[in-house]
């Protein structure tokens, strides 16, 4: 019998993972809802957003003020620009004063018209715990005319360097012209570059490769990992791990469809490391909504990372003209129990920890009740579903109790598996705690 090791990571329910036995229960995505954006001066393309402490920061792509459709330097006027905010919703442009457009300083622009650069400058804060604070944001950018990707470094996300003359990423058979998402990943302890490839004919589609680094300058052979569905080309994938489950992988792909206009709309799927993308959700994620401008082509984009903007939601930002989508957190699928209620089994597993964590929400006559079995599915004495304390509400740390005990300490290390028992109600992650 195989032991999972989850230790005291938080786990989500974006796939099957943990989970061995669904009975009157599912696993569900749940529907972002879009909200007003106020003030935002967010209106670009290949959008990415870092939440660098306290601040948000917001790198995309946009035009020369008065772009006139001509060709400057090789680059159709195409720029760089930031914004910030303190929480996520109100936007502000910082008064960089960086470079000269059109004679007069432009308040916002990093990279200018005459940067090749421009086009997908897609940056990332690296988290890696012995990162040099000259090297702590990073970015890959670069087309295939410019000879691939070029590696970019600064101590301030602001001011921008080369750290070669050559790109570090390169192939005859991909343009890189589609937004080129790079992080450092703690679960595989290396940078991870996912950028857009070519099926293998007769029917290629755009889809989606990625390659690994210890250094971020040598770069591993790409490994096309085609997650896509018949006819449906995926034009961007920004994958990134989840803020509270590094070990998870989020990716909120664009999905093209040149049969119908090029329309675009945003799908949904998971990685866990080096493993392929599991998809369990074949469908929108984020349809393209109201309005003729949203089914235009390639209309459909959204930033780089989800970053959370209260204690209890996320945040998506869609461009161009931005929008912001929220979530709660943790919340892009749940197991869900309906009126008639249901149970879930966990696969065997050792966590270490005290308590045990749930994210979870209920109707006034819902509930969950939890219990600890061993990993041949025998109760334990004292953590039977039967002496848990129900829980009902909504909340996003709630402790599990079994009469007057939340102490879990004396299973920590021995494998068990969990048995929710549920109705009318969402779980949508668990994690153990000391």
């Amino acid at each position: 019998m195989d032991i999972l090791r989850i230790d005291s990571k938080r786990e989500l329910f974006i796939d099957y993972y943990l989970i061995e036995k669904l009975d009157g229960t599912q696993i569900k995505l749940c529907t972002p809802q879009e909200q007003k954006l106020l003030g935002a001066p967010l209106r670009g393309h290949y959008m990415t957003i870092i939440q660098d402490g306290n601040l948000f920061r917001a790198f995309y792509r946009n035009y020369i003020p008065g772009y006139d459709g001509k060709i400057y330097d090789g680059n159709p006027g195409e720029i760089t620009c930031y914004a910030e905010s303190l929480d996520g919703l109100t936007w502000t442009y910082p008064g960089l004063k960086i470079l000269k457009i059109n004679g007069s300083y432009e308040n916002n622009v990093i990279l200018g018209h005459n940067s090749p650069f421009s086009h997908n400058f897609s940056p990332f804060l690296d988290t890696r715990q012995s990162v040099e604070p000259e090297f702590r944001y990073k970015a890959l950018a670069g087309i295939h005319r410019e000879g691939g990707l070029y590696a970019f470094a600064s101590n301030d996300g602001i001011h921008w360097a080369k750290m070669n003359d050559q790109p570090v990423i390169t192939s005859k058979e991909f343009a890189f012209d589609s937004q080129n998402v790079v992080f450092w990943s703690q679960c595989e302890n290396c940078y991870v570059c996912f950028f857009r490839s070519w099926s293998s004919p007769p029917n290629p589609l755009r889809t989606i490769s990625r390659t690994t680094s210890q250094d971020f300058l040598e770069w591993t052979e790409s490994i096309p990992l085609t997650p896509n569905e018949k006819k449906e080309h995926l034009y961007t994938s920004n994958t990134h791990p989840y803020f509270r489950a590094p070990h998870i992988y989020i990716a909120l792909a664009t999905r093209l469809f040149p049969d119908r206009g090029n329309s675009t709309d945003i799908t949904f799927m998971t990685a866990r490391g080096n493993s392929r993308y599991s998809r369990l959700f074949k469908g929108a994620f984020i349809r393209p909504g109201v309005g003729s401008e949203r089914w235009r082509d390639r209309a459909n984009y959204v930033a780089q990372n989800v970053v959370p903007t209260s204690e209890t939601e996320m945040s998506i930002y869609h461009g161009p003209g931005c929008r912001r989508y929220v979530l709660r957190t943790d919340g892009f699928t749940s197991v869900n129990a309906g009126f008639d209620g249901g149970t879930m089994v966990t696969k065997p597993f050792v966590f270490k920890g005290e308590k045990l964590e749930i994210n979870y929400s209920t109707s006034a006559g819902g509930y969950i009740v939890v219990g600890i079995q061993t990993p041949n599915g025998e109760s334990i004495p004292g953590y039977r579903f039967i002496d848990c304390n129900m829980s009902t509400g909504d909340e996003i740390k709630h402790y599990v109790s079994w009469g007057s005990k939340k102490n879990v300490k004396e299973l920590s290390g021995t494998p068990i598996r969990l048995m929710f028992v549920m109705a009318d109600a969402d779980l949508y992650s668990i994690q153990f705690k000391n």
